[in-house]
């Protein structure tokens, strides 16, 4: 069975969840997986002896700290799949990783697993269901993009489409890499039953939400659509954007963030193939929504 390794950012001060996370990561059915917790910019407490911690010497931002990671696992060998868990995560279920090995051994065009992320009492928000509109979160399938909470990728597939895109620092780069892989010909599944336990919060609770949400998703649409696709996609999520009624500081900050993205670049261009619109079209989310 694929064997993994997971990489869990932390900037210390969830202690107390970072060890119940990691109680909960050793309580896994099957061979025990590799596990680094990476500290953004902070030295970390004392670990268990069976985790390994580094001490980035600064805030790499979530994709530069998951790069990270993967490049420490990479270095180690012996990692098939790489899962990510956030640090105030927990594991609720102690087959989440036999699911994960079993789902990639079964589909080898499986490039991605994404978790469902619930609460304490197990209910989902919209906002985790990568479905438009947020649709049952009891229902596993076929999806265009993951959740960056907790997932699975299959080391071969980063190998293939390259690392995340560090320059966004935060929001946005799970679609971006999910993007390159659909275009690549993986696969992406979101798996109801892969469970990552999760404290109900709001993206917006993070001070560079809204800047780096409008800034992102331009350099997105930059990066990956094919030119006529740019405007529409960037059109309909400015629309969205007014109709969710955001504070005047949040709205502010997010056209600063757009026009950001939309005067520096953002490289390489890479656009998708038709086939792959035509694809995610198929999934249930033409790359315009």
């Amino acid at each position: 069975m694929p064997k993994i390794g997971v990489v869990i950012l932390t900037m210390g001060d969830r202690p107390a969840e970072l060890r119940a996370l990691l109680d909960s990561v050793a309580r896994q059915e099957g061979d025990p997986a590799t596990v680094v917790v990476l500290g953004q910019g902070v030295k970390l407490a004392p670990l268990p002896d069976d985790v390994t911690g580094v001490d980035l010497p600064e805030n790499l931002g979530i994709p530069g700290g998951r790069n990270a990671g993967v490049r420490w696992l990479r270095e180690q060998g012996g990692t098939d799949i790489v899962v990510v868990l956030d640090d105030d995560g927990l594991l609720p279920r102690t087959d989440t990783f036999k699911l994960v090995r079993e789902a990639f051994a079964d589909n080898h065009r499986l490039g991605i697993a994404g978790f469902r992320i619930a609460d304490e009492t197990g209910l989902s928000q919209r906002r985790h269901v990568p479905r438009l509109g947020g649709k049952d979160p009891m229902v596993s399938g076929p999806v265009t993009t993951f959740l960056g909470g907790g997932h699975a990728i299959r080391m071969s597939v980063i190998d293939e489409v390259g690392e995340f895109p560090t320059p966004f620092f935060y929001a946005h780069e799970e679609t971006d890499f999910a993007w390159r892989a659909l275009d690549a010909g993986w696969d992406i599944d979101y798996r109801a039953d892969m469970v990552l336990q999760h404290p109900r919060t709001e993206a917006s609770r993070h001070a560079v939400y809204y800047h780096h949400t409008g800034r992102n998703r331009v350099w997105l649409a930059k990066r990956h659509l094919p030119a006529v696709l740019v405007p529409i996609y960037l059109a309909t999520w400015a629309v969205y954007t007014l109709a969710q009624r955001p504070p005047l500081s949040g709205l502010t900050a997010w056209w600063a963030g757009f026009f950001e993205g939309v005067r520096v670049p953002c490289p390489p261009r890479r656009p998708m193939r038709w086939r792959t619109v035509w694809r995610m079209t198929r999934l249930g989310r033409p790359p315009i929504i």
